[in-house]
């Protein structure tokens, strides 16, 4: 069920509910901020509370009220919300804790979960266990502690499961404007997804932060992006829980690939959610993406009056994806008529210090390095701290910055190297003049790379996860046949029911043969497969030595240019992920995968298969054949195909090896874990 926030968060009257320091705090901050609404102080006793005269209870307020702010306990809580919702109210903010997210702790939490849902009916409410929420475009504030925010126009809005890294976002100095802080608590009922899209759904909301512990509801998410798709709005997110051993891996290499993160990692890349890795990095693309909206490249310039910043953005550029193109024949010639022959001329640019102070040279030399080429031009400038040092001789670099602009047009931020050497003043003036004012060269070209990522196709609807089981380890030739009826291409095969009947099989199945252990998950470690059979001695010899009593006997396929893993693992959360990866040995040594979710676009697989570095030999490397890409592609959707049609039960596939010849794609192992 789909609840309108928009009473919520855009409020023309708030109830303060309850008379402990919590609550005054909720009122003093709207003051201080000029919300314009009525403030309506609720307290069965007290006749005034903060100076404002109280109403005895919810029925007792002069009509039903936009927001209320909750801070009674939690046992009142349920009343409060329930006479609330009765009342008509447009919703409220949940700020007691001991909740569903006490459960562990308190057996009553669960209980009083589902009492508070169905105490608010239709009416939606934040929380429990959060601190509510900041709207700064109108200076309402249902927040019960200081924030270090202001009045805005317009900004962006930010949205989180953690109230104290709230408090901690609004007290930035980055000059990023904030629209919204919204704290989500334990989303009991309102969940991220739906908080954001509300958000968005504002027209003075310019991008969209997240920061996530864990997703909930998929189909909420699947929504959230595709209205930022039609509203022309970014969503950027910083996912924690990267480090989880949560997943650990239990028979096969794509657990243990796939484990923990990957799902969630595949999730956003699927949304076109930039994903950051920190607050700052996180900030400051907030903070590109409100000025310039989605970046159409990753390719940069950067100006500076020191060879040794111009190296730094040089490696600093290295380990991301972005790129300094070479400077083209137009950029050469203005820059040389606005520098002189002194300079050599190259991008990143050391422009040295000839022309400092001379605003309209500056001016002249940065417009000169713009170009329709580039995605943004960032002018490194560092200013002097401002309790010791005189900052009026850096007056030159912002004049030229504000002057670059406006002569050209072109994307422009004006980067510090070290995030406290640009002063917050300093901020305002660029943004206010559409200048990007960023904080460290490091989180500056990280925001670069992800407002740069090119949004994907619209995706189909997830595969959501099924119910979690304790599944069976499928015979590997029960694995192959149910594959093989989707289109997979499997060895040919028979199995022997011991080691003198192999021998016999082996025949009919033709040499060269590999004789495989049956009932054995890691066959390599154990010992449980051998390759290049070529007479029936050998396979006799082999089938005494391996520790099992049956076997599978497979035509020995030759000729593989590379070797590829292709599993899938149903994450509990984020739904059936698919990994590709080096196969056979290499998986373990090379690290080298790429997961998503299913289903997949040919994009998402192309992708993949091309971010490894074992694509090299795919493509034939120095002069070797190239692999079928057609029959690998095959082979990956006839794996898919077998995943969307029996996913209840299933918890995992791997194919390791994918053999990849010049004309096939061939599954020489097959494990499945699942429960029929």
């Amino acid at each position: 069920m789909t609840r309108d926030l928009s009473r919520l968060f855009r409020p023309k009257s708030i109830a303060v509910i309850g008379g402990g320091a919590w609550c005054r705090l909720v009122i003093e901050q709207c003051r201080k901020m000029g919300f314009d609404g009525a403030i309506w102080p609720v307290h069965p006793k007290a006749e005034v509370v903060a100076d404002l005269p109280a109403f005895k209870d919810a029925d007792s307020l002069p009509e039903a009220p936009d927001a209320a702010f909750i801070g009674v306990n939690r046992f009142a809580t349920i009343e409060v919300v329930r006479a609330l919702s009765a009342r008509g109210a447009g919703g409220a903010v949940c700020f007691a804790s001991g909740f569903l997210e006490a459960a562990a702790e308190d057996a009553e939490g669960a209980d009083l979960q589902a009492q508070l849902l169905d105490a608010a009916g239709d009416m939606p409410f934040l929380g429990p266990n959060c601190y509510g929420f900041i709207n700064y475009l109108d200076g309402a504030l249902l927040w019960p502690d200081q924030h270090g925010g202001q009045r805005a126009e317009k900004g962006v809005a930010l949205v989180t499961q953690s109230s104290n890294i709230a408090i901690n976002l609004t007290m930035q100095k980055r000059g990023l404007p904030l629209a919204y802080v919204v704290t989500a608590g334990n989303q009991a009922q309102s969940g991220i997804a739906a908080i954001g899209e509300a958000l968005l759904e504002d027209t003075r909301v310019t991008a969209l932060g997240l920061h996530i512990e864990g997703f909930g509801d998929l189909r909420a998410f699947e929504a959230l992006a595709a209205r930022a798709r039609e509203l022309g709005k970014p969503i950027v997110a910083l996912k924690v829980g990267k480090s989880a051993e949560a997943q650990a891996a239990t028979v096969s290499h794509t657990a243990s690939l796939a484990g923990g993160d990957a799902g969630a990692g595949a999730l956003l890349a699927r949304l076109g959610i930039p994903r950051l890795e920190d607050l700052p990095s996180f900030l400051e693309t907030l903070k590109l993406l409100h000025v310039t909206g989605r970046l159409p490249s990753n390719r940069l310039a950067t100006i500076s009056c020191s060879g040794g910043e111009a190296s730094l953005a040089a490696d600093t550029g290295h380990t991301r994806n972005v790129v300094f193109p070479p400077l083209n024949d137009r950029q050469k010639a203005d820059l040389r008529d606005a520098l002189g022959p002194m300079v050599a001329l190259a991008n990143p640019l050391d422009y040295h210090t000839y022309i400092w102070r001379d605003t309209e040279a500056m001016t002249k030399a940065f417009s000169a390095m713009m170009d329709p080429q580039l995605a943004m031009t960032m002018l490194i400038v560092d200013f002097p701290r401002e309790d010791r040092c005189d900052a009026s001789d850096w007056e030159c670099t912002i004049q030229a910055a504000i002057g670059s602009r406006e002569r050209t047009g072109a994307n422009v931020g004006l980067v510090a190297t070290l995030p406290e050497l640009l002063p917050e003043a300093v901020a305002a003036r660029l943004m206010e003049a559409g200048v990007v004012p960023l904080c460290g060269l490091s989180e500056a070209i990280a925001a670069c790379e992800a407002a740069s990522l090119p949004l994907p196709e619209a995706p189909a609807p997830l595969l959501l996860p099924t119910p979690v089981v304790e599944p069976d380890l499928v015979p590997e030739a029960d694995a192959k046949w149910q594959l093989a009826s989707y289109g997979l291409r499997v060895p040919r095969s028979k199995r022997a029911a011991s080691a003198t009947n192999a021998r016999a099989v082996a025949v009919d199945v033709g040499f060269p043969v590999v004789l495989k252990g049956e009932g054995v998950a890691h066959k390599t470690e154990a010992g449980a497969v051998v390759l290049n059979l070529n007479s029936g001695q050998e396979v006799s010899d082999a089938a005494f030595s391996m520790p099992a009593s049956r076997f599978l006997v497979e035509e020995m396929v030759t000729g593989a240019v590379a070797e590829l893993l292709v599993g899938v693992v149903k994450d509990p959360v984020h739904g059936f992920v698919m990994t590709l990866a080096a196969g056979g040995t290499l998986t373990e040594l090379m690290e080298d995968s790429a997961s998503f979710l299913l289903p997949a676009s040919d994009a998402d697989i192309e992708a993949a298969l091309q971010s490894l570095r074992i694509s090299k030999l795919l493509d034939g490397y120095r002069g070797a054949p190239a692999a079928d890409r057609e029959a690998i592609l095959r082979a990956i959707r006839a794996v898919e195909a077998y995943v969307m049609e029996n996913a209840l039960g299933l918890e995992e596939i791997e194919i390791n090896p994918l053999l990849c010849t010049p004309a096939d794609a061939v599954a020489a192992d097959a494990l499945m874990r699942r429960k029929y």
